[in-house]
């Protein structure tokens, strides 16, 4: 890890028993290094989830509605393509939109979400599992950026994989891959993928997606400093702090930064920080991909495309990819 600033010591360390310490450890790490910048998926305590499903219905933020009248058109594909019966296995916990979608296509023997905020992961299964009564939910509270172990009743299942909603693009492409090569790991060989990945398109659309006239993805933003403040001792002065989004063309991304407004002094755990006006914590990238880009960075995590469904703007894709055997040469 690199050296705080300053360090006041460990004398908070015992405060913070009950504190995830990967979330400790990113957030004093990204806060130390140059330029700062913490992991996107901080975002997800119950307050962010709430307030990401709040994004999702903004008139500005079109991949969730897009994605899903894709997902409505495509689902009968799917379900011929992939075959019934399998477990599916969503990569995030279930969207009260698109997962019945798919759920009601492929008609599954399990369905198993897979997230990192347990208490939501819990909320939204029982939700799905009262639409579906005949289907057996089982939620697995999980970082799904590492490979996992399925439950031993769905083991030997073939198995969809659900990706929705372009998560894919808060990664960078190494990270990107790095994750569809766990996804492989997790499934196994012979599973299939459904994954959703947005498009490159006019800045002024992207831009206005991640900074809405509400100011909820605002509040978004800011929801992770309120975090690290309530979890990790932090005296952050949130209002301090303002939200930006611009895009990057050179990497092909909207970025979200947390810019100091004024000059602030803060502490975390112990370990004090100084941030001068105009200063930014960066907090998450979304890249957009064109249709190439998006097969390549599959074959690149260890799936191979085998459908592929856009809507007529071409806005956002639906990809359906393979987990094929393993092939020496082309």
């Amino acid at each position: 890890m690199l050296k705080p600033e300053i360090e006041d010591g460990p004398a908070s360390h015992a405060r913070l028993s009950g504190a995830d310490p990967a979330f400790r450890a990113d957030v004093i790490a990204g806060l130390t290094r140059r330029p700062r910048a913490i992991p996107a998926r901080w975002f997800y305590d119950r307050r962010g989830s709430e307030l990401f499903e709040a994004i999702t219905d903004l008139p500005e933020y079109y991949p969730t509605r897009t994605e899903t009248a894709i997902l409505r058109e495509a689902s009968a594909d799917i379900a011929r393509l992939a075959g019934a019966g399998r477990a599916v296995i969503e990569f995030g916990s279930g969207s009260s939109t698109k997962t019945p979608i798919l759920l009601g296509a492929v008609r599954p023997c399990a369905y198993v979400p897979i997230d990192i905020s347990g208490e939501f992961l819990r909320e939204s299964s029982r939700v799905l599992a009262a639409a579906h009564p005949g289907l057996e939910v089982i939620p697995l509270e999980a970082d799904f950026m590492r490979p996992i172990t399925l439950p031993p009743r769905i083991a030997e299942r073939e198995k969809l994989g659900f990706f929705p909603g372009s998560t894919i693009g808060n990664m960078t492409p190494a990270m990107a891959i790095d994750l569809l090569r766990a996804m492989r790991a997790s499934l196994g060989e012979g599973a299939m993928l459904v994954i959703g990945m947005d498009r490159i398109k006019d800045v002024a659309v992207l831009e206005h997606a991640y900074d809405d006239a509400a100011g909820v993805t605002a509040a978004f933003n800011l929801n992770l400093l309120e975090r690290i403040n309530r979890e990790l001792d932090g005296t952050i002065p949130v209002d301090a702090f303002g939200h930006k989004a611009m895009w990057n063309d050179d990497r092909a991304r909207v970025e979200m930064h947390l810019k100091a407004k004024r000059a602030v002094d803060f502490a975390i755990d112990g370990y004090r920080f100084a941030m001068a006006a105009g200063e930014t914590i960066h907090t998450e990238n979304s890249h957009k991909y064109g249709a190439r880009d998006a097969r390549i960075l599959l074959r690149g995590g260890g799936w191979t495309p085998v459908a592929d469904w856009t809507d007529p703007e071409g806005l956002f894709a639906i990809y359906l990819a393979e987990a094929q055997a393993v092939r020496a040469a082309p």
